[in-house]
């Protein structure tokens, strides 16, 4: 009597070798099924980037008054327009430009050019941890998506596009969409600031510096879940709070980051 066996080549007593035609035809499906697997986990679709440019409107009048004072500041250093133009569309750093243009020089040499770029990296060393705090989410994804996604990296894409992933999203285009937006509006921004942004020449005289930290208020309380989870932030941000009143410069940005990272690894590890 032959058992039912769902594969043809097997028999009831015996093992025969499969046919060729079919071992191909399976190592076939296997290779496409591994190429494909990840972008159907996850997709980049154009509904998805519009969806993450509209995310980001609220937040479009303090960047741009923001943009709009840094080309102000940088025409008073003596740039050019292409040349404050071509460093917040390369750059796209705010703070980071804000800061490279107190140490802006007439006359460069190797060692402002080095002190710049220190300073820079420092202030950005943030981006690191944010992008990786992202790797499960971009994980098998085309390396030129993923390119472009950090490219467009700033603070407030990477919180709308951990608030949309920690609801079930799974959108590459929501990541993308938000700091392509922010980035457009930064760029352009530049320019009338540059011109005319003598008009608002201290943001805060009009209380236009508290949008951003409001917006980014607003958006972590639904990433709140629990006080256990909390407990990296605090930490992050009282290290952040003592270095800054014992080390000059930006190292606090630096050590707030680790140590609430640290502190979350720790807190996972006994989970």
């Amino acid at each position: 009597m032959r058992r039912p066996t769902a594969f043809p080549e097997v028999r009831w007593g015996r093992i025969r070798t499969p046919r060729p035609e079919l071992t191909i035809a399976l190592a076939a499906c296997h290779r496409e099924t591994a190429r494909s697997g990840p972008s159907m986990r996850a997709p980049f679709t154009l509904s998805g980037c519009l969806h993450g440019a509209r995310l980001c409107l609220p937040l479009f009048p303090g960047v741009m008054i923001f943009a709009s004072a840094f080309g102000t500041a940088a025409a008073q250093k003596g740039l050019t327009l292409a040349q404050a133009t071509a460093m917040s569309a390369l750059v796209y750093a705010g703070a980071s430009q804000m800061v490279a243009l107190e140490l802006w020089q007439e006359a460069w040499s190797l060692t402002t050019v080095l002190s710049v770029a220190a300073v820079t990296g420092i202030v950005n060393a943030r981006i690191v941890l944010m992008g990786a705090s992202l790797q499960p989410w971009l994980a098998g994804a085309p390396v030129r998506r993923n390119a472009l996604n950090l490219f467009f990296l700033t603070d407030a894409s990477w919180l709308l596009g951990t608030r949309y992933r920690s609801h079930g999203g799974a959108d590459h285009g929501v990541l993308f969409g938000a700091g392509l937006a922010l980035w457009i509006a930064w760029t352009a921004a530049t320019v009338p600031g540059y011109l005319a942004g003598a008009l608002v020449p201290e943001p805060r005289r009009c209380g236009l510096d508290l949008i951003l930290p409001i917006f980014f208020s607003a958006m972590l309380v639904p990433l709140w879940k629990g006080p256990r989870l909390a407990v990296p932030w605090m930490v992050a941000g009282l290290v952040a709070l003592i270095a800054q009143a014992l080390t000059p410069g930006y190292l606090f940005i630096i050590a707030g980051s680790l140590a609430g990272a640290l502190t979350g690894a720790l807190l996972h590890e006994r989970r």
